[in-house]
């Protein structure tokens, strides 16, 4: 069910807050007709907005534990390069983040002449010797969808309104901060070394200019006018993703999302293409039609990936067994309370 247009007149600052807002607003908006229709009470459609920036707000703290943690930094990317280069095969990186971990760091240790140098004044927070673990914070976010819907197709069998209410709340702030990560995938930048200038070897001589990124994070968008309503009637209903099952054992959703990743890092070069071919330049971002409709394109996928993380959820997401034994039980004991 497509939302109206004039629900989201707002100005895209790309993958800052706007940006962000934009992803959830589009996803919402490619939701089939079917989807629990809470989510698109205004209230619920406005938080789902606003917690799109989330993840962004963690960032903004002097703690380091939350900076060095999944919820501030490192889940916000993957340089998808460093994987290999640690000795590991991307279409068989564990599903389980802390296998993971402990692989790569082994990797890492073992082939350090593939890293570059940290240098420990500008790693206060630990974080530098770590590829991003995007793929991963997504998954878990899916599972929490899925818990969250299991619990709320119970109580609203037999829960009462305040706990139906809770149930609801519960899964647009897991649907509004998930959209964050999602967003933060479908820009290319976000899973590369490639991500503040190319590095290394440069045959193309493509920008090395250390801003690049937050300017296509925002400062193109702003001065190109990209609006979400813009992108509105390309919005397609969306479907439950295809999860088959891995012969290797993996979780197939993880699967699902590193090939989401993986897509959007061959989009690095042609990024990096475009840059030199002077499409993205400040003068000409207002009638940049070939800047323009790369960004939006990349905004849509993340959208539509978005909405299609939520219905698989909710239609993979059955009833929670244990919770209805409880609320049975106390259905049965109720009545009885008052008694003497």
């Amino acid at each position: 069910m497509l939302l109206p247009c004039a629900l989201f007149a707002v100005t895209a600052s790309a993958w800052d807050y706007e940006g962000h807002r934009t992803v959830n607003q589009l996803a919402l908006a490619a939701l089939p007709a079917d989807f629990p229709a809470f989510v698109r009470e205004p209230a619920n459609a406005e938080r789902l907005a606003f917690l799109a920036g989330e993840a962004d707000r963690w960032r903004n703290v002097p703690d380091l534990i939350m900076k060095q943690s999944g919820g501030s930094w490192t889940d916000h990317f993957c340089d998808l390069e460093q994987i290999p280069d640690a000795g590991l095969d991307l279409a068989k990186v564990s599903s389980f983040r802390y296998d993971f971990i402990l692989q790569f760091a082994a990797g890492r240790a073992t082939h350090l002449e593939k890293f570059p140098a940290i240098d420990p004044a500008r790693n206060a927070d630990h974080s530098a010797q770590w590829p991003g673990f995007a793929p991963w914070a997504i998954s878990e976010y899916y599972a929490r969808l899925k818990s969250g819907f299991a619990y709320l197709k119970v109580f609203e069998e037999l829960g009462t309104p305040e706990e139906i209410a809770n149930a609801r709340a519960n899964i647009v702030y897991v649907m509004g901060v998930m959209g964050h990560y999602v967003g933060d995938c479908a820009q290319p930048l976000h899973t590369t070394v490639h991500h503040n200038g190319w590095i290394g070897p440069n045959p193309n001589e493509y920008t090395k200019w250390s801003g690049f990124h937050s300017w296509i994070d925002g400062g193109f968008v702003a001065k190109s006018g990209i609006r979400v309503g813009d992108m509105m009637p390309r919005v397609a209903p969306a479907a439950a993703l295809a999860l088959p099952s891995q012969a290797d054992g993996r979780d197939p959703f993880f699967v699902a999302i590193m090939n989401y990743l993986i897509e959007q890092n061959k989009l690095v070069e042609p990024l990096y293409a475009l840059e030199k071919k002077g499409v993205f330049k400040a003068e000409v971002a207002a009638t940049s039609t070939e800047g323009q409709e790369f960004i939006k394109a990349r905004l849509l996928t993340g959208g539509q990936m978005l909405a299609s993380i939520w219905v698989t959820a909710w239609k993979n997401a059955g009833p929670d067994n244990y919770l209805r034994a409880s609320l049975i039980k106390r259905a049965a004991v109720q009545p009885a309370a008052g008694k003497p």
